[in-house]
């Protein structure tokens, strides 16, 4: 392992004269950095006075630890890399100008050397080594990606903690759904939906990198993996960003279970929407994989306001079709969901089914037989939706 050189003795008293003129070193190098880097111009990220003081700082640092024939801790340079860091200063205008202060200072240690008496080429070049090894600048850099490492961090944290308050309903005074909509991201109004996926294993995500996939979309969102699930929030408020997000799930869910929320305009009701993309996602299952879309009919919505009711429902209304083997069952089921979606044309749905409108009428007679429900009359159509909606979101029923 290679040791860091020692600064070279013959240079003390070129730096032990330099001490005396700090003050103005660090006001030249100041207006140096101001005049030739564009993030330290005007008053607007560091003041002139406080740039001024961190150059003077800087200057008398590695002076006295030339005078000292020493490498230093760069806790100056350290203190000032976390400053920028916590202030936002891109890191490459940080080191410009360090590189700016450094030829500052080396061209009046130079030019103080050159009225010096016994000063070699070689200790000139011990000096360039003491200083490339020794530099401010790699101690600075080094602090600021650390300061900014552990701000990522911290932002991720308090971000979870966001989310997780968001989705179980911790956060109900309008101030504080204003500082989590701030921190996470979103606008701090509607509408939004609620993303449910399966996740494949436990910590594991359903849709990596879903967040950036939206962002490039123009979709601002907030996710958390939970045990079972992989939820997320999606700001919805440009026209289109419906069909914005579910093309997004489309491609992203190729391999997993998605159920997504109906659209709703204030973040409180976020546990609720949860709920309904739970059921969205329970109503997939079965499937391979893909995304459902909770259905925001009245029907759906009343399901999923008294689901224990709506199971009841379900088991007294298709007590006779329940019972029949799983081949028969599932064949009028699906009629009766074809019909349905079909607007009641037994036509429409026979081409849905890929069968003749004859197999309808035959099914859908058979359906009013088990049940002893007329598919004329409207209450007792109603019934069967309600019915159909509480079997199709709760399977177990």
């Amino acid at each position: 392992m290679s040791r860091t050189p020692d600064a070279p003795a013959e240079i003390a008293p070129v730096a032990a004269a330099l001490l005396t003129r700090t003050e103005e070193l660090g006001t030249r190098m100041a207006r140096r950095i101001r005049a030739e880097v564009a993030y330290y111009r005007g008053d607007e990220h560091v003041p002139f006075a406080e740039l001024a003081a961190s150059c003077r700082g800087n200057c008398e640092q590695v002076l006295r630890q030339l005078v000292d024939g020493r490498c230093g801790d760069g806790a100056s340079a350290q203190e000032t890399g976390r400053r920028r860091a916590r202030q936002g200063a891109p890191l490459a205008e940080l080191l410009h100008a360090y590189r700016v202060g450094s030829e500052v200072l080396w061209a009046a240690i130079a030019a103080e050397a050159r009225s010096t008496q016994g000063l070699t080429t070689e200790t000139i070049m011990s000096l360039a080594a003491w200083w490339v090894n020794g530099g401010l600048a790699a101690s600075a850099s080094d602090a600021y990606r650390e300061e900014a490492a552990e701000m990522v961090l911290q932002r991720e944290r308090e971000r979870s903690a966001m989310v997780e308050a968001l989705f179980t309903g911790l956060l109900t005074d309008r101030t504080t759904l204003w500082e989590a909509a701030d921190v996470l991201g979103l606008p701090t109004g509607g509408p939004y939906v609620v993303v449910a996926a399966e996740v494949p294993g436990p910590g594991r995500e359903a849709l990596p990198g879903i967040e950036a996939h939206l962002l490039a979309e123009h979709l601002r969102s907030a996710w958390r993996l939970l045990p079972d699930l992989h939820v997320g929030v999606v700001a919805v408020r440009r026209p289109g960003a419906d069909d914005a997000v579910l093309h997004v799930l489309h491609r992203a869910a190729a391999a997993v279970r998605v159920g997504v929320s109906p659209p709703y305009r204030d973040l409180r009701d976020t546990p609720r929407a949860l709920r309904l993309a739970r059921l969205a996602l329970t109503g997939a299952r079965g499937r391979p994989a893909g995304v459902a879309r909770f259905d925001n009919s009245p029907a759906a919505l009343l399901v999923a306001a008294a689901p224990d009711e709506a199971g009841r429902i379900a088991r007294a209304v298709l007590e006779g079709v329940l019972r029949l083997p799983a081949d028969e069952r599932d064949r009028l089921l699906a009629t009766l969901e074809c019909w349905f979606a079909a607007a009641g044309s037994t036509a429409d749905a026979a081409r849905l089914l890929y069968c003749h409108r004859n197999t309808v009428r035959y099914r859908l007679h058979r359906l009013e037989e088990l049940t002893g429900r007329s598919l004329r009359d409207p209450r007792a159509i109603t019934d069967l939706a309600v019915a159909l909606h509480a079997l199709r979101l709760m399977p177990d029923t």
